[in-house]
């Protein structure tokens, strides 16, 4: 579900910090955290997801993720936006 949903979002945006940079600035609805990604690399994004009160949905692969984006790696974080 939650791959669907972002193959068809959009505006996405990919990467740790790209997401962190777009979660600061108030333009993002939706943050993706893939289960298998390192948590030193995601538990910064989920904290900063909870204070702005952004939905965080959980997927179980990295692999997916980056594929659902589009892109040949695997992806940690991936915000939804405006």
């Amino acid at each position: 579900m939650s791959y669907e949903k972002v193959s068809q979002a959009a505006n996405v945006i990919i990467g740790t910090k790209q997401t962190l940079r777009a979660l600061k600035s108030g333009h993002v609805i939706e943050v993706i955290v893939a289960e298998d990604a390192d948590p030193r690399i995601t538990e910064n994004i989920i904290q900063t997801a909870n204070e702005a009160n952004v939905p965080i949905t959980k997927v179980d692969s990295m692999k997916k993720l980056g594929k659902a984006c589009g892109i040949e790696v695997g992806a940690a974080t991936v915000a939804i936006t405006h």
